[in-house]
């Protein structure tokens, strides 16, 4: 399923790593559009930041930016990852 589910993982398992997946695609998305000068007001600038600024926001209040560059994106990725991988373990 979505290229990473296998017929022996449970419902539960299955349901973390779409969910990882799509935020994951939200907040890559997210990092893309913002090299582009897109009005705030965009109806998917805000989607995209409701779903994910509770997960950028608080990385982002602890880590600055270096040389102009926000890795806020990056860590929240690592993070999603780990979390999911320790879940699915969990889930089986």
């Amino acid at each position: 399923m979505f290229g990473g589910g296998y017929r022996g993982e449970s419902l539960a398992s299955q349901v973390v790593y779409i969910f990882v997946w799509l935020l994951t695609a939200a907040i890559i998305v997210r990092a893309l559009l913002s090299w582009f000068n897109l009005d705030p007001r965009s109806p998917l600038i805000q989607a995209l930041n409701s779903i994910t600024d509770p997960i950028i926001e608080p990385i982002r209040r602890i880590m600055p930016r270096i040389a102009m560059i926000d890795f806020s994106p990056l860590v929240a990725i690592l993070l999603l990852q780990f979390i999911s991988d320790r879940l699915q373990r969990f889930l089986g």
